[in-house]
């Protein structure tokens, strides 16, 4: 064997109990797995005295914004150091690829929030092919599949105009979200809360949705609402795949705001009704109550339309800014999921302008305390001196919810991590350790085996990637070693940037990508690219 690890208590993925084993690694796979009593024990060019240590299958991250953290960060600690083999990147609608040269430095400015502006990267593609291909020649530490995103996809055929898309437009977006899937995006995202995807009826996404059916791959949405009218917006996207034939899987399916305190139970009933019916659903969730987006996302989207420059000028209009103030904290903004902002729950937590740091981890409410005006005129100010660029924190979840979704049969984790920013939410640097150590050995939510079921095997199954997610005999040695008394999570809201402890040892295809809780240099991650016989 190239590598034997030496009596671990394998966690296999599965669910079941675990179970005490060695496992023998060969080019990138596992090879044996040797219970006691089997016969001769394998042997290996190294062999790692595993005692004390679980080994589990890979984490799948599940939502991730790790577009250009991938190719800017090539160490990328944060998610290594979890024990995360695989990301789920192209979220939430709006992503660099497909982009032209028109396209590209609007979505650039969009999402600044989320990934900066993109300044220190080398946009040297346009398609989807070209940014997966640009991934695997650059080197990547984690293992990364792409989901089409809609929004990017609108923007290209139709702009940031909030109108139905013509036929021709509808054409064009079904032409390229086809090529998206035939260069290996393993799905599409759409991001409904935000411009310009959120301007597209369910008949358009119907339409999209049954392209992605054609390719056996599965749709993402950030749905329209996760505040008011939470329930009837999942129901939409439930209703809209299975017209459309389509795999579903919800991401950061979350009941949030006040209104929907406790009522995570009237999800689940809904989710298993249609589950009993025959409907292919899926879901994701991160293990904490606050959110994560940009400043400009709580804006109405009549406020959003026209691309960036227009909302910029329309938050220098003074007349139009009442009418967005208005609309946030009186009607509740549509960004904002129908619920009146609260600027007591809304954290800046990033900002890319260097000489507005004084703004970050407070509130808007408090800024304007400080500054003794009210906290849209601080909200606004900030919106146009960076450029839509401010990230927040929005304290508005529910713990009850939050452990009674993680439960379900169909969950599976997503950190929805934000790498950008001087004060990120610390989801992006801590989400699995988190599930394990908080939610499984503390708290008992669920087993530690189940856990790890949530964490590697059903989203590897959601991805339809038949040699991963388990630890068994010719499955990829996608593989973490951690101490199941000792795994938590560093990132706090006070210090989200540190990290995990309990997790020594991470490998991608055999290969060790952390050793003795330290980053090696192995860039061992690939792009896992939906299979052209899918």
């Amino acid at each position: 064997m190239d590598t034997v690890l030496r009596d671990v208590r394998v966690i296999d993925g599965t669910g079941t109990p675990s179970y005490r084993a060695d496992v023998g690694l060969t080019e990138g796979r596992i090879a044996e797995i040797h219970r006691p009593g089997d016969g001769p024990r394998p042997t290996g060019r190294r062999t790692l005295d595993a005692h004390g240590l679980a080994l589990a299958p890979g984490f799948i991250d599940m939502h991730a914004h790790s577009d250009l953290s991938l190719l800017r960060d090539p160490a990328h600690e944060a998610k290594v150091a979890q024990g995360v083999t695989l990301e789920v990147i192209g979220q939430d609608g709006l992503s660099y690829a497909p982009v032209d040269d028109r396209t590209l430095p609007q979505i650039r400015t969009a999402i600044a929030g989320w990934n900066g502006d993109g300044h220190d990267v080398d946009f040297t593609w346009r398609t989807v092919g070209e940014y997966v291909d640009r991934l695997d020649h650059q080197g990547i530490a984690v293992n990364a599949a792409y989901l089409v995103p809609q929004g990017a996809v609108r923007m290209l055929a139709v702009g940031w105009t909030d109108r139905p898309a013509t036929a021709a437009e509808l054409d064009h977006m079904r032409h390229l979200v086809a090529e998206g899937l035939e260069q290996g995006a393993v799905g599409m995202s759409s991001g409904l809360t935000y411009t310009p995807g959120m301007y597209a009826d369910d008949a358009e996404l119907t339409e999209l949705c049954r392209v992605v059916a054609r390719y056996d791959g599965y749709y993402c949405p950030h749905h329209r609402s996760y505040g008011a009218g939470a329930l009837a917006a999942y129901e939409e996207m439930i209703a809209l795949a299975r017209t459309a034939g389509c795999a579903l899987h919800l991401a950061h399916a979350v009941m949030n705001f006040g209104v929907n305190a406790g009522r995570a139970g009237e999800l689940l009933t809904l989710l298993d009704a249609a589950l009993a019916d025959g409907a292919d659903i899926s879901l994701d969730t991160y293990p904490y109550t606050p959110g994560c987006t940009t400043l400009a996302a709580m804006l109405p989207s009549w406020a959003s339309e026209g691309g960036p420059e227009a909302v910029l000028a329309r938050l220098r209009d003074d007349a139009t800014a009442g009418r967005i103030r208005h609309a946030m904290e009186v009607t509740g903004a549509d960004g904002c999921h129908g619920v009146p902002i609260d600027w007591d729950a809304v954290e800046i937590s990033g900002v890319a302008g260097p000489g507005l740091g004084e703004y970050v981890g407070r509130t808007v409410a408090a800024c304007a305390r400080d500054r003794g005006e009210a906290p849209f005129a601080t909200a606004r100010r900030l919106l146009i001196e960076d450029r839509l660029g401010p990230t927040i924190l929005q304290h508005v979840g529910d713990e009850a919810n939050v452990r009674a979704i993680m439960r379900h049969r169909v969950h599976t984790g997503g950190s929805d991590g934000i790498l950008h920013g001087a004060k990120p939410h610390p989801r992006a640097f801590g989400t699995f350790p988190h599930y394990l150590g908080r939610y499984a050995r503390e708290l008992g939510v669920f087993s530690l085996e189940e856990c790890v079921a949530h964490l590697t095997s059903r989203p590897a199954a959601r991805l339809r990637l038949p040699d991963r997610g388990l630890v068994r005999e010719g499955h990829r040695a996608d593989l973490v070693l951690f101490d199941p008394l000792t795994v938590a999570s560093g990132a706090t809201f006070e210090a989200p940037r540190t990290l995990p402890t309990g997790i020594p040892y991470v490998l991608i295809a055999g290969r060790f990508v952390m050793e003795d809780g330290r980053r090696t240099d192995v860039l061992a991650g690939r792009t896992v690219r939906r299979s052209p016989a899918g």
